[in-house]
C-alpha cells in the first residue's frame, strides 16, 4: 500500500503559516497613504537613465556585489566601499545580516512594536524573537534599553525613526545598547532622512554595529528594491557571504547611483516638503480630536479605535492609510504617511467626514 503524499501545507511549520503580511491586492485609489513612499515619485536623473537603458541592461546579469552602487555610496556617505553591502531592498540585508551572525535557537530581541518583517525574518532563520515594549508615552516611546539587553540576544534590532511609531530612539539608549550587548546591534535607519541624526559614521569604526538603510523612502524608488548597510569591514564581509551574488538589477543599480550623484538636492527638497507639511498635518489631527504620536519620519501614527473599520471608510473615500489592530501599548491606530500639504488637505477632508 502507498502512503498518501504529503500537501504543501503539511511542511510548512504552523508558526510560519500565520505569518503572511500581504495578503490581498486592493483596487488603486486617488491618494495612496499608505505604505510610507516618496509621495514626489522617482527622481529625474534615475528616470533618465530608465528611459535611455538599450537592451543588454536586461540580457545580461548584473554585478554581482554592487561594485557602482557601493562607490556611490561611498562617496555620498564618506564611509569606504568595503564597509558597504548592498541588497534587494534594506529588509534583504537585515534578512543577510541575521542569517550571518545567529544560528537556529538564538534570541533575536526588537522594540515592540517595530517593522512588522522583523519577527518573521527570525522565525524563518530559526531565531527566537524576544518583543521588548517600547517605553510609554511620557517616555517619548523611546526604546527601553535595559530591557533590550536583558534578552542577551545574539542579535539587537532597533528602528529609528521607528515604524510604525515614527518615534526616535535616544541616542543615549542606543549607544547604552550598542557598548553592552553581546552581540550584533543593528540599527534600522530606513526613514533617517526626515530625522537627520544617523548613525552611520558611527558605524564605520564599530565592530559591533551595522546600519541599514534604503532607497525606497526619501529617494523615491521602492519598486527597484535597493537597500544598503554600512558596517566595519569584518563584518560586512560576512553579511556579503550570507546575502550571494545579483541582489541588486542592473537596472536598479544604474538608477540609483544617478540618483545618488545627481539627485540629492531633488530628494533634500522633498525631504523638506514633507518636514514643513508635518506639523500643520499633526495640528489638524489634534483639531479633529485626535491625538498623534510625536513624529521624525514621514508618516505619522494615529492612535484611534476601530481603526480597520476606518481605513476602511477612508478607503471607499479615495484615501489609503494603514490600520493597526492592538500595538503594544498603543491599541488600534492609523498610519498615514505624509507629502506635501497639497496631499495632506485632501486626506484632512476625509479624515474629518469618517470621524
Amino acid at each position: 500500500m502507498t502512503a498518501d503524499k504529503p500537501r504543501a501545507a503539511d511542511l510548512v511549520r504552523p508558526s510560519y503559516r500565520r505569518m503572511s503580511l500581504y495578503t490581498s491586492v486592493r483596487a488603486p485609489v486617488a491618494l495612496d497613504l499608505s505604505d510610507n513612499t516618496n509621495q514626489r515619485g522617482v527622481p529625474p536623473a534615475a528616470l533618465a537613465v530608465a528611459r535611455d537603458a538599450g537592451p543588454e541592461i536586461y540580457a545580461r546579469y548584473p554585478s554581482h556585489y554592487g561594485a557602482d552602487l557601493k562607490r556611490a555610496l561611498s562617496d555620498w556617505l564618506g564611509v569606504g566601499p568595503d564597509e558597504i553591502v548592498t541588497g534587494c531592498g534594506s529588509d534583504d540585508v537585515l534578512d543577510s545580516a541575521i542569517r550571518a551572525f545567529a544560528e537556529t535557537g538564538d534570541a533575536l530581541a526588537f522594540p515592540e512594536p517595530t517593522f512588522a518583517m522583523l519577527p518573521y525574518f527570525g522565525h524563518m532563520n530559526g531565531l527566537v524573537p524576544k518583543p521588548v515594549p517600547l517605553l510609554g508615552s511620557d517616555r517619548g516611546y523611546d526604546i527601553d534599553a535595559e530591557g533590550l539587553l536583558a534578552t542577551k540576544a545574539k542579535i539587537i534590532y532597533v528602528c529609528t525613526p521607528n515604524n510604525p511609531t515614527g518615534t526616535l530612539a535616544s541616542r543615549e539608549a542606543i549607544e547604552h545598547v550598542i557598548q553592552a550587548a553581546p552581540g550584533l546591534v543593528i540599527v534600522d535607519e530606513a526613514y533617517v532622512e526626515y530625522a537627520g541624526e544617523s548613525l552611520v559614521r558611527r558605524a564605520k569604526g564599530e565592530g559591533r554595529l551595522l546600519v541599514a538603510r534604503t532607497l525606497s523612502k526619501a529617494f523615491g524608488m521602492a519598486g527597484l528594491r535597493v537597500g544598503y548597510a554600512v558596517g566595519a569591514p569584518e563584518l560586512v564581509a560576512e553579511v556579503e557571504k550570507s546575502r550571494g551574488p545579483y541582489k541588486v538589477t542592473g537596472l536598479a543599480e544604474r538608477m540609483a547611483v544617478a540618483a545618488i550623484d545627481h539627485d540629492r538636492a531633488w530628494v533634500e527638497r522633498g525631504i523638506a516638503e514633507v518636514v514643513a507639511a508635518r506639523d500643520p498635518f499633526i495640528r489638524a489631527l489634534e483639531e479633529l480630536g485626535l491625538a498623534p504620536l510625536p513624529t521624525s519620519s514621514n508618516f505619522v501614527l494615529v492612535p484611534i479605535s476601530g481603526a480597520k473599520a476606518k481605513a476602511a471608510a477612508l478607503r471607499e473615500k479615495g484615501v489609503a492609510v494603514r490600520p493597526f489592530e492592538g500595538l503594544a501599548g498603543i491599541g488600534d491606530a492609523l498610519r498615514i504617511s505624509i507629502g506635501p500639504w497639497e496631499l495632506m488637505a485632501p486626506a484632512v477632508a476625509a479624515l474629518r467626514e469618517v470621524l
